[in-house]
Parts: C-alpha cells; structure tokens; sequence
C-alpha cells in the first residue's frame, strides 16, 4: 500500500529540508478564495464557517427583537400593544428561531470553522456538503422568518402540538410553514453533523490519537452521533403532521384511531436530547478555553470525556421528562425521573473539573474568563431547576408556568450562549488578528450577566404565583405586574450588552488584518499559523496539548517540514488518517469552489416553501434544480486523478483515495442511512403504537394481503441486492448491464408490495392503522425513487470508464443504499406482519 510504513515517528520529521518556494505559491493558488461576489461559491471550511456564524448570530438578534416585543407587551397588565393572534404568532416564532435557526445552527458553524485547524486537517472531507448546508439554512431560513410579515408565521408554539396544530383548529397555512419550512433546516443539520463525524474520524492530524484528541473535538463527535439519534423522530414526526394536514391521513386524529402523544413522543425524543446537544459543544469549548486561562492542563481530562459521552447516552432517557402531564404509567414516569436526575452527575463532573483547573492554575480575569465565570454559575442554577422539575409531583405543580420558561432560559442561554460570548472573545483573533476590546468587555458582561439574571430569576417567582406560559396579557388582580415588570427592565439591559458586543465586534473587525500568533499561549492547533489552505504543513502530534509540548512545532509546521507540504495531485488535499491511531492511510481530494452548492441549496429550500403554498409546479421546477445540482457537484468531485500513490514526505507515498469501508465517503453514505433508518423506525413506531392501541387489529373492515405477495415482494429485493453484490465482482461494462436487471427486481418488489395492499382496499385516509401502513409504504417509495436515479448516474459512469478498482467509491456508496432499501424493505414487512403475530 505504501513505499514505507504509513506509522508516525514522532522522533523524526519527514521533512528536513527548506521546501522550495514554489510549493507554497501553488498551495496559495489552489486554495485561494474566490474574489468579489464570487466569494459566495467558495467551500472553504473558514468561509463557510464565518458566513454560518454570521447567519446564526442575525437569526440570534432576530428573535431577540420578538422576545422585546413580547416583554413590552408583558410589562404592565392589560396591554393591548400586540393582538392575542399576533402574540401567538411572535412566541411560535421566537422558540423555533431560537431553537432552529439559531442553537443548533451556531455549535455546528462554530465546529466547521473551528475543527480542520484544531485537528490539522486542510479542510473537512466534504465541503462541498458543508456549503449545501449553510446556503440551504441561511435561504430557507430568511424565507421562513418573512412569513412573520405576511401574518403567516406558525402560531401553534415552538412544539406544534396536535391536535392544536391540526386542520381542525390550524385550517391556513401557518402551521404548514413551520412543518415544511423547518425540513430544510433539519437537513441542514444533519448534513452538518454527518461532515463533522467523519471529519474528526478521518482527518485528524498524524499522531492524533483518540486519547490526543481536543476535548472540544471529542464534544461534537458525541454531539454530532445524538444529532443522526434524534434528529430522525422529529424528521419524521413533522412529516406526519404534515401529510395529516395535506391528505388528510389521520395519524394524530384521536376519532379516527390516531393518538395526538404520537407527536409528543417523537418530538421530545429530539427535543430533550436538543438541551444536551446544544450545551456539549459549550462544555467542549469550555473544556479548551479554561487550560489556556488557567495556563494548567484540565484536571480529569479522560473522566470529563467520559463524561461527555455519558451525558449523551443518559440524554435520550429524559424525552418523557416533558410528558410527567400526559397521563403516562406510574413506572414509566419513575424511570424518566431518574434519568432526568442521574444526568446531573456526569455534567457535574465536568464543572469540578473545571473548578479544579481554575484553582491549580493562575487566572487572569479577561473576558473569555468573565464569560465562563458566569456560564458555571447560570448553568449551575439551571441545573438545579432542572432536578427540581425531575420531581413529578413538583413538576405537576410548574408544568407550563412561568417557572419552566426561567428553567429553560437558565439552560439554555447560561448553558450555551454564554460559552459563544466567551468564545467569540477567545477566538476572535483567529478571523484577522485582533482582539476584542478588554476595556469594553467589562461593562458589557455585567450587563449581559445582570440583565440575564434580572429578566429570567424573577420569572421564577412569576411561575410559582400561578404565571401560565404564553399568555398575552392579564389582569392586575393576579400580583404578576412588578415582576414582569422588572423582567422586562432585565430584558433591555441584555439587549443593550448585546448591541454593545456587536458595535465592539464590528470594530474589531474593520481594523486591518495582522498575523495571528498565539495571544492567549494556548495548546492546541487552530493557534498554528494557517492560511486558505490551513497549514502550511500537516503536524506530527505527539502529546495531548502540543502547543505546550512541542514548542518548536509552529515554527517547523509555517517552514513545510512536516507532512503534506506542497500539492500532490494539483487540487485540494488532505491525509485520511485511521479512526482509532491516526496513523495516514490515504489521500483525500477535495472538492473545490462551485456555484452548484448555492444553486442546489436555493432549489431546496424553494422546493418545501413553495410546497406550502401548493405551487406544485414551481415546487417540482425547484426540486429538479437542487436534484440536478447535487448531481453536478458529485459528478465533478467524482473526477479522478492520473496517478496512484502520493509521496507526502519522509519517503512515505500514500494510495489516492480508498475503496469500500476504508473510505470516508462510504461511512458518510452509512451514516446518512442510519438516518434514513431512524425515520423508517419512527414511521415504524407509529404503526405500532397505533395498533396497541386498538381493541381488535386489524381494525373493522381491514386485513394483511395475501402472504403470497409477500414473499414474492420479499424474493424479488434480494435478488435486487444479490445482483448489485454481482455486478461488484464484475469489471467494465458488464457491472451497469448487471444493476439494469438489478433495478428491475427492486422496482418490481415494490409495484408487487403496492398491488398486495391495493386489493385489499388500504386507504391511508380511513383511520390511522391504514395511514400508517400507507405511510411506510411510501416511504419504501421515496427510497426506491433515489435508486431510480442513483443507478442510471452509476451506469453511465462505467460506460465512461470512470469505475475502476483503484477508484470505486461512487459504486460502494450506491451498493450501500441499495441493500439498505432492502433491508428497509424487509423491515417493514417484518413490522407488520410480526406485530399482529405477537399480539395473536
């Protein structure tokens, strides 16, 4: 595979000798960001990064404009500022901007810009997927927030809960815009996610261990693994909604056999793991900037890792945590509570460690400081709220008053944007240079910290009187105006710190950019001296702070003397390394700038609002667009190189790319199909629930098909997936003659299932049994049509010759999803006949 053994020497550098200028005038060529208006179609990690950033903080000040709004209107009794429907309208829209827009789309930009330095990589492995992401999020995102103008803005709070959001209740279309506007953003999410996961897998510098890996970097692989988790259920959950309110399939409909708590089971399944995937990354961060403050190795550092891990999997024990109202089982409640307990432990792990680091160390109170003094001590609180509201009997008492909303807001804003304040000081240097004012970040903190605990701590109090969530108005007689009051004085003190820390911002980064250096003498890589291209050369890593231990590495990376000094194959480059041992395996071309990203990104989120307001055919135009885009971009990062093996310096020459598991576009694909599956099974999960529900099952007037259709439908898939493990042991044409028939028996399995249903007369709009089957039947529609399209744009890229053993990514990746649709296929009929087996 090698002309030497790919092992890290960390006594040797590969590189010895001055590299020749040139090296570096092709790297600056290579990389270089597009000028002008061009700049909107690069892909760079940094660019895409900042622009996220940048977006995620207008959507932050956005929905800071309507929670004034609505502290104004809460600040004396009876106020008439904003109509009752307008209010509903405002509060629907701060949750989910806050939610959406703003807290998951700011850790995942934070991690794009901040991750291929940190981990010493050029850039993560698909950046193209990373630029989708972004543009999708900021087009749809600005789209969706204008519906406010119109009056069409969702009314029906962040949670959207049926039957309250249902036809019935919700007929105009606000509530679709929340479904179908928040679908590019969930996607958004996780391309970002499965960028993220394979990037820190795949990418980390040579020598970079698991064990070397930053704390920050170990946070949003944990995070990244509960967003492909959670995301699914909510994914599929709007969806259901969504198809209750266009084709009427009454999945939420109780006189119909449907169960409105269906949505709050796969809602909270994401949307209590969301709390902890959002203060990850903050705990991350705060886990990187509290060494360098402290100038101390974090005290616990592998415990505080394990911690990270633990708060992830205790996280999906607590979704019930907001349903103790919900009339559930005296057992099941227990089991949450507990959970929603014992999560406190490992995060309480990770604040002593930091608190130890602090006290062995020797502070200097700067901002960065400032800021994460106040996270531990807002988070804390909230986190006491928290075990608080773990208490069934109490959580009776507070569900949906004012007291859930300061629990929330504790840990929410203490818990995340706090740590963001702390890091947009600690990091900014990193943009052009410059430091945030010291002088300025004083006055600012206090009043961020002060206008915080003066709007949310009396909403405590506001609660315990009897304050219920989302009201717009109420009468004097209740006691609740001098505490509204004062939150609303609270709220304006926050809102004036934040302007203040925009103005500081905006003038740290007119001034003119200078080189970065190291300002806070930290210990990890994004310090490096990194241009377009990151670093000049990709380090040796050695030690788990190597800024600290390897004193002479800026110096020997900026001078090309370690791996990867010039441009191998004349484009974009990086080493893969190994998963575990980050020993380099192969490399990794990148794809460069492309207008396809914007234009695919722009279809997207054309194609789900103009489905809400049922331009089909504008809709169609659009998705056809981002379809085609997509393929583009794929069809040009698929382009392969005229050589084999790449010398990366010390004798070491490297196989360009990598073939079947081994590469990281073929777990990028897997991961994405564990999403897919996550839907599936919570498509599954309705079926069932459905039909526990029912007295007799198969409900009056219904059956299963023939068992007969089954088996053929069953036959006919694997014979599909044998054919494609077939046409894999065949070179040349004969593989794109091999998946034609291939194609034909999957597509056949599934018109085969369609007939079997339709003669016993399942109707998807009868009762929610026959909509829940109707809905996993589509489901295996939509798959199959991906493979509709997948297998032509395989088939031609064999007859183009571009299929050969050395590079045949493109026909591992779509060998996986075709035996997924198989296996999903399988799965189904599994689900449904075994379910009414079991209950026989």
């Amino acid at each position: 595979m090698t002309t030497r053994d790919a092992t890290v020497n960390d006594d040797a550098l590969p590189n010895s000798l001055p590299r020749p200028p040139l090296e570096l005038t092709r790297l600056e060529e290579i990389w270089e960001t597009p000028r002008g208006w061009r700049f909107f179609k690069s892909v760079n990690n940094t660019n895409i990064g900042l622009l996220y950033i940048g977006t995620a903080i207008l959507f932050f000040i956005l929905a800071g404009i309507l929670a004034l709004i609505m502290r104004v209107q809460l600040a004396v009794p009876d106020n008439d500022l904003v109509a009752a429907s307008t209010y509903n309208q405002i509060f629907t829209m701060h949750g989910t901007v806050m939610m959406f827009l703003f807290a998951i789309p700011i850790v995942e930009a934070i991690a794009v810009y901040l991750l291929p330095n940190m981990l010493g990589a050029r850039d993560l492995p698909f950046p193209r997927l990373s630029a989708y992401a972004f543009w999708a999020y900021a087009f749809g995102g600005l789209a969706f927030f204008c519906t406010l103008f119109w009056g069409l803005a969702p009314d029906g709070g962040w949670f959207m809960y049926p039957p309250l959001t249902g036809m019935k209740y919700s007929p105009g279309l606000n509530a679709d815009f929340w479904l179908l506007g928040i679908g590019f953003i969930e996607i958004s999410a996780i391309a970002g996610a499965i960028e993220l996961i394979v990037g820190i897998l795949f990418t980390r510098a040579p020598g970079m261990t698991l064990r070397r890996m930053p704390v920050y970097a170990w946070a949003m692989l944990v995070v990244g693994v509960m967003i492909i988790i959670a995301f699914p259920a909510v994914i599929a959950g709007t969806a259901l909604l969504e198809l209750e309110r266009a084709f009427n399939m009454p999945i939420f409909d109780a006189e119909r056999g449907g169960d409105p708590l269906i949505w709050q089971h796969l809602f909270w399944f994401f949307g209590h793991p969301e709390v902890y995937i959002i203060f990850l990354p903050a705990a991350g961060m705060i886990s990187t900037m509290i060494p360098t403050i402290a100038q101390n190795r974090l005290v616990g550092r592998r415990v505080i890792v394990v911690a990270l891990v633990g708060v992830g999997i205790f996280s999906f024990g607590l979704w019930a945590h907001h349903m103790f109202t919900a009339g559930l089982g005296v057992l099941e409640m227990s089991l949450i509570s507990a959970a929603s307990m014992a999560v406190a432990i490992p995060t309480g792990i990770q604040v002593f460690g930091w608190i130890a680091t602090l006290w062995s160390g020797r502070i200097k109170l700067n901002a960065p400081t400032l800021f994460m003094l106040g996270f531990m001590f807002i988070f804390v609180l909230g986190g006491l709220t928290g075990v608080m509201v773990a208490v069934i009997p109490f959580d009776w008492q507070v569900h949906d008053t004012y007291f859930i909303v300061a629990h929330l807001h504790y840990v929410l804003i203490g818990g995340m944007v706090f740590p963001v304040f702390a890091a947009i000081y600690y990091w900014m240097p990193l943009v052009n240079g410059n430091q945030m004012s010291e002088r300025w970040a004083k006055p600012i903190f206090w009043l961020l910290f002060g206008g915080f605990n003066i709007t949310f701590f009396p909403m405590h109090i506001t609660g315990l009187y009897g304050m219920p969530r989302r009201v717009y108005t109420y009468s004097h007689e209740m006691g609740w105006d001098w505490l509204n009051m004062v939150s609303t004085v609270g709220a304006f003190m926050f809102a004036l710190g934040i302007l203040a820390m925009i103005v500081d911002a905006a003038r740290t980064l007119r001034r003119p950019a200078k080189k970065t250096g190291n300002p806070w003498n930290a210990a990890t890589l994004e310090w490096l001296p990194n241009e377009d291209y990151g670093n000049r050369s990709i380090p040796i890593i050695t030690s788990n702070d190597p800024l600290w231990d390897q004193p002479t590495l800026s110096k020997e990376v900026e001078e090309g003397r370690h791996y990867l000094p010039n441009t191998v194959t004349g484009r974009r480059e990086t080493i893969a390394t190994s998963p575990v041992s980050a020993k380099p395996t192969y490399l990794m071309i990148l794809p460069g700038d492309s207008w396809l990203t914007v234009i695919g990104a722009a279809g997207t989120a054309g194609f789900f609002l103009l489905l809400t307001v049922k331009a089909m055919v504008l809709a169609t135009i659009c998705g056809i667009i981002a379809i085609a885009s997509i393929i583009g971009w794929l069809w040009q990062s698929d382009r392969s190189v005229n050589m084999t093996h790449a010398p990366i310096g010390g004798g070491i020459k490297l196989p360009i790319g990598a073939v079947g598991a081994a590469s990281h576009s073929w777990w990028g694909t897997f991961i994405m199909l564990i999403v897919i599956y996550g839907i599936f099974w919570s498509f599954a999960y309705t079926y069932i629930h459905t039909s526990m529900r029912l007295e007799i099952c198969p409900p009056p007037g219904a059956s299963l098909p023939d068992g007969t259709y089954t088996i053929a439908a069953a036959a006919l898939l694997l014979a599909g997936s044998a054919l494609v493990w077939f046409s894999g042991r065949l070179k040349g044409h004969g593989m794109a003659w091999t998946l034609l028939p291939a194609l034909a028996c999957t597509t056949a399995a599934f018109l085969v299932d369609v007939h079997s249903w339709r003669l016993v007369h399942l109707d998807g709009t009868k009762d929610a049994w026959n909509a829940s089957i109707s809905i996993m039947l589509g489901f295996q529609g939509v798959m199959l049509f991906v493979l509709l399209l997948a297998a032509p744009y395989l088939c031609v890229r064999v007859w183009r010759g571009f299929i050969r053993p050395e590079n045949r990514a493109t026909r591992d990746n779509i060998a996986l999803i075709w035996h997924y649709v198989t296996l999903q296929g399988l799965t189904a009929m599994v689900v449904i006949r075994g379910l009414l087996l079991v209950m026989d």
